[in-house]
């Protein structure tokens, strides 16, 4: 992740103002400008960790937003802390020594990042772990929060998981909605075939074995099976092992940690699960500052 490019800058100055971190009253009251502190971060859970250059890119930012020369300040990690590593209950993640009133104006929006997509990390790695030895890889959708889909996918990746279309140009995928005013699924197709851009392959949501059928006959280059039970994905499956040619199936819908293996067996290719981004519990962190 290159957290220096301008849409994450955004994101984090955006976060910054959000929080009016350059006004912080509490701290302008209380603390002497020319204190220095050091600030450890530590996980007070087991979990993936996501989201360890947004440190840096925050500081960096608010020295910006700040308007004045800020004092030196260096970010450690250990060697073996990195994003998408798993961290014990009490490990240590960071140590940041800066200027006291810097850090304590930054602590939340630096732990906001980080135990949001640290959270997104963690919960994928528990759907990637529970699909491990099929050949079902584990998708993301569009169900972020606004503004943030960058990271919330980046965070995915960090836990093993892979991205699904990144925003509606990335792909064609005929839904519901597009079948209903289409007029079904073989005009939707048709139509898709003939204007699509490029070479981007059509996939098609379906909610019935019938309409599944008619995907495969009328052109549909992938198909997502969706809030179908595993018997009918299993259908699919063996359908297409016997098709003329090649069409890989994804499932989604009703999936969970606990019958996420029961669809990754039937030999599905994607399994696609909305939590991983939209419910993602985060991940409880704290950040100790002791004078430097």
């Amino acid at each position: 992740m290159d957290w220096t490019t301008r849409r994450i800058t955004a994101i984090v100055e955006n976060a910054l103002l959000e929080d009016r971190a350059t006004s912080d009253a509490s701290t302008y009251a209380s603390i002497d400008p020319n204190q220095r502190a050091t600030a450890t971060i530590v996980a007070k859970q087991d979990c993936v960790l996501a989201g360890i250059g947004s440190i840096a890119r925050i500081l960096d930012v608010y020295a910006v937003l700040d308007g004045a020369v800020t004092s030196h300040y260096e970010v450690t990690t250990h060697p073996e802390i990195f994003d998408g590593v798993r961290l014990h209950k009490g490990q240590s993640m960071a140590v940041i020594r800066h200027n006291a009133r810097v850090i304590l104006s930054c602590e939340r929006v630096i732990l906001n990042f980080l135990q949001r997509l640290s959270g997104i990390a963690t919960l994928t790695r528990q759907f990637v772990d529970a699909v491990a030895g099929t050949k079902a890889r584990i998708l993301d959708t569009r169900k972020t929060v606004p503004g943030l889909r960058v990271l919330d996918k980046y965070a995915v990746r960090c836990g093993g998981g892979q991205n699904h279309r990144l925003d509606l140009s990335d792909g064609v995928l005929l839904k519901h909605n597009h079948l209903a005013l289409a007029g079904g699924i073989v005009p939707a197709l048709e139509r898709a075939h003939r204007n699509r851009r490029g070479s981007q392959p059509i996939e098609i949501e379906v909610r019935s074995m019938d309409e599944f059928e008619q995907a495969l006959q009328h052109g549909a280059e992938a198909v997502l099976l969706d809030n179908m039970s595993a018997e009918d994905v299993k259908r699919g499956v063996d359908r297409c092992s016997h098709f003329e040619r090649r069409v890989p199936l994804e499932c989604s819908g009703g999936i969970t940690l606990e019958n996420v293996r029961s669809y990754a067996e039937t030999g599905v290719s994607f399994i696609s699960v909305g939590a991983l981004t939209s419910s993602a519990p985060v991940v409880d962190m704290s950040l100790r500052v002791v004078p430097a």
